[in-house]
């Protein structure tokens, strides 16, 4: 098989570079199409001076301008928004998002799918609403009886993965950027860092993380909330974000086992 593609499904402009920058860079470099559908454009994340806040809209362009850039620098091929608005895509009609993400997924026919876990990294709404909505496009994209929107032929997707932090990940993060925590209601959630044993997928991503650092500093209107992250050097950044490329192997039609994989196209790749 030569038509490798990988489709990611994320909430927010930044999510993609942020959370696995090094593994897009590396499956792009190597010839494979991966495409990104962004839920949202974070028309709600604002983190400068409120006197400076642009609002909703403006802001929406802006972090769609950054992601497009992103995305270059990554060398993706594809890039699509399913227009919800941020902070509120649990929010969305459950067969409105799930028809359009079938559409995607058939017109694209990936292999191999990446998304949020169940914990939506450290809870975010936005993460867990999504990583659900496209579970469930995707056993509703296998299904021939489901009519999407373009009447497309049914398309079965070999692998899914979630995007995963592991403990040594967040220890080394959590010096330049503190505890990541998320108020929702009167809860305050926070990331949980996956055990060594839980990582199905690890993924060698040194050699892209250039092109990973270049992508994060796309979002310049997100660097504020990285902290003493954005201060440091290139080489020191390359050094931090090559401890990402973790996964969680959701499912597999195509290979199993205790051993931990170093290719998300494993089973696939002949």
């Amino acid at each position: 098989m030569t038509d490798l593609k990988l489709l990611c499904i994320f909430a927010h402009p930044d999510d993609e570079s942020m959370g696995m920058g090094g593994t897009l860079a590396k499956y792009a470099a190597e010839g494979v199409e991966t495409h990104l559908i962004c839920a949202s454009r974070g028309e709600g994340g604002w983190f400068g001076p409120e006197e400076q806040d642009p609002g909703p809209e403006r802001l929406g362009q802006i972090r769609e301008g950054e992601l497009r850039n992103a995305v270059r620098e990554l060398g993706m091929t594809g890039l699509f928004f399913l227009d919800y608005i941020d902070g509120r895509v649990d929010e969305a009609d459950p067969q409105e998002i799930i028809g359009k993400i079938v559409t995607h997924i058939r017109r694209i026919q990936p292999q191999v799918m990446v998304t949020f876990s169940h914990d939506g990294i450290y809870g975010h709404p936005d993460h867990i609403a999504i990583g659900q909505f496209t579970n469930a496009a995707i056993v509703c994209a296998a299904d021939s009886s489901y009519k999407d929107r373009e009447s497309l032929p049914p398309h079965r997707v070999s692998k899914l993965y979630y995007m995963v932090d592991d403990e040594a990940f967040v220890d080394a993060i959590t010096p330049y950027i503190g505890e990541i925590t998320f108020p929702v209601g009167d809860q305050m959630r926070g990331e949980i860092p996956w055990k060594d044993w839980m990582v199905t997928t690890r993924i060698e991503t040194t050699k892209y993380c250039r092109a990973a650092w270049r992508a994060i500093r796309c979002h310049q209107s997100q660097l504020p909330s990285l902290g003493a992250l954005t201060d440091l050097d290139e080489d020191a950044a390359v050094a931090l974000l090559s401890k990402q490329g973790t996964f969680y192997r959701a499912f597999s039609l195509v290979n199993g086992g205790r051993e931990v994989e170093r290719d998300l196209f494993e089973g696939i790749k002949k």
